[in-house]
């Protein structure tokens, strides 16, 4: 059996999108991650559950490295969000050396990716318009729970 392979950005950053539009049809934010090797293996995927587990440590890009299970190293990883890690998952990826992250939407929200750049991360960012329009909907609808997500409360 060959196993599955996600090549390009495009094709990894869909996959976070699945995962914050599940999160999302759960009735929580539309935050959605996944961690692959270099090679485009996927390793994890994961979304947002703060709300459906009255967990505020399950963020997304926490949920698909938990569900990675244990990596001998973090190195040659990447961790894809569909929002601009806020700074406990910047800290994540710093803390195991996640070597590359993929941002699909930093307009909406400015978390730590360029102090992640400035301390050897790669970091892409691709702003796609559907994320865009996605989570500014989403914040502007629900502004409690947003300002709840990001510490603002």
């Amino acid at each position: 059996m060959t196993e599955l392979r996600y090549e390009t950005d495009a094709a990894k950053l869909a996959v976070a999108i699945e995962e914050a539009r599940a999160g999302l049809a759960e009735g929580g934010i539309p935050i959605g991650a996944a961690l692959f090797t270099r090679e485009g293996e996927l390793l994890g995927r994961g979304h947002n559950r703060r709300v459906q587990q009255d967990d505020p440590s399950v963020h997304g890009e926490t949920d698909a490295f938990r569900n990675a299970g244990r990596q001998t190293s973090y190195r040659d990883t990447v961790m894809v969000t569909t929002l601009s890690p806020c700074w406990y998952c910047s800290g994540l990826v710093r803390q195991f050396g996640i070597g590359r992250v993929i941002v699909g939407d930093d307009r909406n929200f400015l978390g730590g990716q360029d102090w992640l750049a400035e301390n050897g991360v790669e970091v892409t960012v691709v702003n796609d318009p559907e994320l865009i329009a996605l989570m500014g909907g989403w914040i502007e609808a629900h502004p409690h729970l947003w300002n709840e997500d990001i510490g603002e409360e």
